[in-house]
């Protein structure tokens, strides 16, 4: 899977807003080239929460396991929850038990190296092996920001 065409699927799913951060835009450089994916349905960035998905093109300062300064390497995080998290890596994220898994490995899902503990799940390069296991995290990322979006829509009504 490419990039793009991770940003298509996205696209495709109601309320996602998607930010690719580019000289000019007032972003931090750090950000230019990656995409962040937001459950927005007003086409505002919700204020304090954070996006359901990324896609990072280049290690960032405290998180180069991954290895992303490789020519033509990315990777997609998102938030799927606890049961996702589970089911894919054996353990709850809060525990303290370390990964076996090397981060740099291309299209495996596996928890994110820095925010895993958090729930956070990662690909590198999403290829074959986890095209449709990505598709359907991507679902279930959405659904939850969804979610989470309605609730304090709700709790912030009278």
């Amino acid at each position: 899977m490419s990039i793009d065409e991770i940003i298509e699927f996205l696209a495709g799913l109601d309320g996602v807003l998607t930010l690719r951060p580019a000289p000019g835009d007032g972003s931090p450089e750090i950000s230019w080239g990656d995409a962040f994916f937001y459950y927005a349905p007003d086409g505002e960035v919700p204020k304090a929460t954070q996006p359901f998905a990324t896609i990072v093109t280049k290690d960032y300062p405290d998180d180069e396991l991954s290895r992303l300064n490789r020519p033509g390497v990315f990777r997609l995080n998102l938030f799927a929850g606890k049961d996702a998290f589970v089911g894919w890596t054996g353990r709850r994220p809060r525990d303290t038990a370390t990964d076996e898994a090397d981060p740099s490995v291309i299209d495996s899902v596996m928890a994110h190296p820095v925010y895993g503990p958090l729930g956070w799940l990662a690909v590198v390069n999403p290829g074959p092996r986890t095209e449709a296991a990505v598709l359907e995290l991507l679902r279930t990322a959405h659904g939850l920001a969804r979610s989470r979006h309605r609730r304090r829509a709700g709790s912030a009504s009278p």
